[in-house]
This record gives C-alpha cells, sequence and structure tokens, in this order.
C-alpha cells in the first residue's frame, strides 16, 4: 500500500470482526510508529494496550458511570463550549451522515443513544489502544502525540487493520487510570480501537466529506 492510499483511503471504522490482533502484529505497528517526529526528540506518549479483561473492565466502568448519570469528567477539552461556522455546519453534516448509515432516524432518541453508547464498547474492536502524556509537558507536545497516533493509524493499515480514533473514550480519565493503574500525572488523551473491519457493515460503507485545497490554503510569494 502506498502512502497516498494510506491517508486518503481510512476510515473511522465503527464495525470489526471477531478476529484477534496477535501481539507480534501489535507491536510491529508501534514499532513503526515510534519514528513519529516530537519536538528535540522528546517522545512524550505513553501507551497502553488492552485486550480482553482489561478492555471489558473498562467498557463495562464507562458503561455503568453513564447508566448512573456520573457526569464525564474529562482532561482537556476536545469541542468548543460553543459552536461557531463553518465547524458547526460539519459536525452536523457528519453526525446526519452517520446516523443515516446506521438507518437511524432524526427523533429516534433511542437508537441515538445505543448509537453513542457503542463508543464505550470500542465498537466491538478486539483491542483498544490507550494514548497518554505527563501532564509536565506543554500544548506542543500535544501536537506530537497527534502524529504519533496518525502513525500508529496508518502503520495499521499495512495490516489490513482498521481503526478509530475516540474522544469519547475519554470522557472518563479516571477510570481509565484506575482500571489500568496508571498515575495521575498522566492525562489520557483518547482511546484507539482497532481490528479488522467489518467492510459488510453498512456504517462502514460512511464517509466524510473533506474540503477543497483551494478552500483552506493560501499562497504567499
Amino acid at each position: 500500500m502506498n502512502i497516498k492510499d494510506a491517508i486518503t483511503d481510512r476510515i473511522s471504522v465503527r464495525s470489526y470482526l471477531e478476529k484477534p490482533i496477535s501481539k507480534e502484529t501489535l507491536t510491529n505497528i508501534l514499532d513503526t510508529a515510534r519514528w513519529a517526529p516530537s519536538g528535540t526528540n522528546t517522545q512524550p506518549w505513553k501507551v497502553i494496550v488492552t485486550q480482553g479483561k482489561s478492555k471489558q473492565a473498562i467498557s463495562s466502568a464507562f458503561l455503568n458511570a453513564h447508566k448512573k448519570g456520573i457526569k464525564t469528567n474529562p482532561d482537556y477539552d476536545y469541542y468548543p463550549t460553543e459552536w461557531a461556522e463553518p465547524f458547526k455546519s460539519r459536525r452536523f453534516e457528519c453526525g446526519m451522515d452517520l446516523y443515516k448509515a446506521l438507518s437511524i432516524g432524526r427523533e429516534d432518541k433511542e437508537k441515538r443513544e445505543a448509537a453513542a453508547l457503542a463508543n464505550y464498547d470500542f465498537f466491538g474492536a478486539p483491542v483498544s489502544i490507550f494514548f497518554f502524556i505527563d501532564k509536565v509537558m506543554g500544548k506542543g507536545s500535544w501536537v506530537d502525540m497527534g502524529m504519533f497516533i496518525q502513525s500508529v493509524m496508518l502503520a495499521a493499515r499495512q495490516y489490513g487493520l482498521g481503526s478509530c480514533p475516540q474522544a469519547s473514550t475519554s470522557d472518563y480519565p479516571d477510570i481509565v487510570r484506575d482500571v489500568l493503574d496508571v498515575s495521575d500525572q498522566y492525562s489520557l488523551i483518547c482511546g484507539l480501537s482497532l481490528g479488522y473491519p467489518n467492510d459488510e457493515s453498512p456504517v462502514n460503507q460512511y464517509r466524510t466529506r473533506r474540503e477543497s485545497v483551494e478552500s483552506f490554503t493560501s499562497w504567499a510569494d
């Protein structure tokens, strides 16, 4: 697979086959991603791969917290408190297209909630990788983390794997830190669901639309 195809054909996979991923494959993916750039080579990433009991424990705790009405308390604000254009419209379009792929009507609150809660089950993926960063690090290192996570997603494609980066899995960071025995010195950035895509699932046929280069680029002579 060439680099262009790896990037342009990547999607956020929301349905997976019940097929395990070998530790060797997971290690190879991370071994490739570790070459991602970072400011002054600080390599700020802390990674924990969960599967089996650990993943299930986190999923169950997430769902239980939601059921009890426990307020989410992520370590950082992923989205703005007030939406402005054009971001508001893009977000709305993305959501509507996703619900259409899932055959969920606009007024079907029950199915919408079920679709949202699927995040906490990692969409049935056999693996979820959690990414942490030491709280001592600045915003620049968060940029480094983004490049590292993208590298993991692209490296996974080499092995026929799909992935979905999930901000939702950072809703309850204390749960994740507790289950995985991680110090609160580390901020939880997100989890990444990983597995072999179920290509027959309608939700994996859904594609987001992207703006043209001309819409976001200016050329300075």
